[in-house]
């Protein structure tokens, strides 16, 4: 009866102990995971899914205001043969580039090749560029050249801060979606419906500068290249977004008082391949109404400096601390594993 008893605590030890370090290593594998699927988010530009129709590509052609081009321009302008340059470095100027294409794609991919750059020295630039996805194209509005009360994505590139009592460093790169109801705050640089965001030094480098805007199963995410180096880097990654299909890609730019070259290089569409379940394909997505599942409402952002409700990306410090945290789980759980064990052996030698 004792050796049963001793053996059944013993047992029973090894058997929670098992449970917490499975527990422990669950952090360690979500994160290898998460890397995994972060390595593998932006497509390698695979030819084959490249939808020339939503592409814009040096030598430019299919832009214009024809009835067969696929691009068409308004405002300050310029298309050459090296890039689009949306604003000269020049005050109050606006611009913009629209395709002319509907895009009817559930699951997409756009790459973005593009260059700021100017006389201005720091602080004295502005304002930035806008990528859009949206219903309305070409409707020239107060927001980097643009609508302000759009239906859809925007992702600005915004180089001039406003609010000179946020804690954000400029240039910055941030995400709204819009159902045509929240006003722009240009007081606050867009804070009050900002979804996630990242800083980036990104004027007057000496090479062009990318980013890659992904769209797959309601999960938007937002990775840039500014080094030269051919890698990505997380910007934004947020869950809960939903955006239909039926809407136009654009770009568009915008100077005031101070001013920048704002230039397009080349925007490349990519189809996603990505299995729907037979829900989803049943539905009308082009009856979609843009919107974003949050913890909060986009207005407490304001309140909430640090943006806590966002599922924003890890940062560095953030990824080391819970690796080593489920590292030192591992060796704990390895630890009082063998604990545990020697203390049954000596139990099992001392019965018999």
């Amino acid at each position: 009866d004792v050796l049963s008893r001793s053996m059944v605590s013993c047992i029973g030890r090894v058997s929670k102990m098992r449970g917490f370090c499975t527990f422990i290593s669950r952090p360690l594998l979500f994160l290898l995971l998460h890397f995994t699927l972060v390595q593998c988010d932006i497509t390698d530009g695979n030819a084959e899914h490249l939808k020339r129709e939503h592409s814009l590509m040096k030598p430019y052609q299919g832009v214009g205001s024809s009835p067969s081009s696929q691009w068409d321009f308004w405002g300050s302008t310029l298309v050459t043969s090296s890039y689009v340059r949306l604003t000269p470095d020049e005050r109050s100027r606006q611009g913009s580039i629209w395709n002319t294409v509907p895009v009817y794609l559930k699951d997409w991919e756009m790459h973005v090749q593009y260059k700021i750059h100017g006389s201005g020295k720091k602080n004295l630039h502005g304002d930035g560029i806008a990528i859009w996805y949206t219903k309305e194209r070409l409707h020239p509005g107060s927001v980097f050249g643009s609508n302000a009360k759009f239906h859809g994505l925007a992702l600005f590139i915004d180089t001039y801060h406003n609010d000179e009592a946020a804690d954000r460093s400029f240039p910055y790169i941030y995400a709204i979606v819009n159902n045509g109801s929240l006003p722009y705050d240009h007081g606050n640089d867009g804070r009050n419906s900002e979804l996630g965001g990242c800083s980036s030094e990104i004027r007057n480098k000496d090479h062009d500068t990318y980013l890659a805007i992904r769209y797959s199963k309601g999960r938007l995410t937002v990775m840039i290249d500014i080094d030269d180096k051919n890698e990505w880097k997380e910007c934004i990654d947020i869950g809960g977004v939903r955006l239909p299909t039926g809407y136009y890609f654009g770009a568009s730019a915008a100077t005031g008082d101070l001013s920048d070259n704002h230039d397009i290089i080349s925007m490349k569409m990519y189809q996603l391949m990505v299995e729907h379940t037979p829900d989803e394909d049943s539905l009308d997505w082009t009856k979609i109404e843009p919107s974003v599942s949050l913890l909060k409402s986009p207005k407490d952002n304001i309140d909430d400096p640090t943006g806590n409700f966002r599922s924003t990306p890890l940062t560095g410090w953030k990824v080391f601390l819970l690796l080593l945290c489920a590292l030192l789980g591992i060796v704990v759980c390895g630890v009082v594993g063998a604990v545990v064990f020697q203390k049954r052996q000596e139990r099992n030698r001392r019965f018999y």
